[in-house]
């Protein structure tokens, strides 16, 4: 069967067919995958460069054996060609970007050089690298001016306006949902009351226990005994966790959307974190992530109190602490 395919045709539509496949089954929430994650970026770009590879050895072996023809099987060969179809407008913007010589008329720029028999073709550059240098080089004077000669809003700006968005968007829904709880993840502090440590128990047994046993020591879901975090440990990030879900496709749900309040995601977290340097049961899953130390400012003031202890390793001490 003869290819009448184009062989850049052929390279497009197989790597989006790839690329559409890895979007398809994997989940990455609102971005694509291929964003999310930088590894998946590079699985496909290793996959474009394979199939250009595999082209390029195509059209290499498809020009040894047109070398290797008689006259005849040649002019036999230029007449088959002939006949296939075409895309007669995409070809003709194909050959303007690449400008290359068709392998009959390979003779008239071959070089003088001969390294045992094997030529060099005196092919012009690419009109289509040209022209993407050309524009590189425009665009590197225009992004100059603008950033660094003129007053244009570099990336810490443009932050900066992003933050002060989401934060007139915060302020306003906290003004229209006075009557619902809202409790931010800075501002969340961890709860050491027995009731409250109670309440943070029975939510964690009827919702978390199918993936993070009884005793925390993980199974589906992480070991919450241990010292290790994947994102993150102390109150606020495990109050972000639970509310937000954990990472894409893990099977962490936001329990902010499943019906949890505010105070019982507190809650809950709160007693989370009382499973830090306790001992669970057998054939415990074994730790992932790093460990989490508490930053300085998380601990502060002079006086004694009686309250827990975050340490290092995040294990939680009733004591005085000051």
């Amino acid at each position: 069967m003869k290819n009448t395919i184009p062989s850049w045709v052929r390279v497009l539509v197989v790597f989006f067919l790839i690329m559409i496949g890895i979007e398809l089954f994997i989940e990455s929430g609102d971005r694509p995958a291929f964003i999310e994650n930088p590894m998946i970026m590079l699985f496909l770009l290793l996959v474009l460069l394979f199939l250009i590879a595999i082209e390029g050895i195509v059209a290499a072996v498809e020009n040894v054996l047109f070398n290797s023809l008689d006259e005849k099987g040649k002019e036999r060969y230029l007449e088959n060609k002939a006949k296939a179809p075409k895309f007669t407008k995409l070809k003709k913007i194909y050959h303007k970007l690449v400008d290359s010589k068709p392998v009959e008329e390979e003779g008239e720029i071959i070089l003088d050089h001969n390294y045992d028999g094997i030529k060099e073709l005196d092919n012009n550059l690419p009109p289509w690298w040209l022209y993407g240098f050309y524009a590189s080089i425009i665009f590197g004077v225009i992004y100059m001016f603008k950033y660094h000669v003129f007053d244009g809003d570099g990336q810490l700006v443009e932050l900066k306006q992003q933050y002060a968005e989401a934060q007139v968007k915060i302020d306003r829904y906290k003004a229209l949902n006075k009557d619902k709880e809202v409790i931010d993840f800075d501002a969340v502090e961890l709860l050491t009351d027995a009731s409250d440590i109670s309440s943070g128990k029975q939510i964690f047994v009827k919702n978390c226990v199918s993936c993070h046993r009884i005793d925390g020591g993980g199974g589906i879901g992480a070991n919450l005994t241990d010292e290790y975090w994947i994102l993150g440990g102390g109150i606020k990030n495990v109050f972000k966790t639970i509310s937000q879900g954990g990472r894409p496709g893990k099977g962490m749900e936001s329990w902010t959307r499943k019906g949890l309040k505010a105070s019982q995601i507190q809650q809950v977290a709160s007693y989370v974190l009382t499973f830090q340097g306790t001992t669970p049961g057998p054939n415990a899953k074994p730790a992932e992530g790093e460990i989490w130390v508490v930053p300085e400012d998380h601990v502060k003031g002079e006086k004694l109190i009686d309250t827990i202890k975050i340490i290092d390793t995040i294990q939680l001490q009733k004591e005085q602490i000051k």
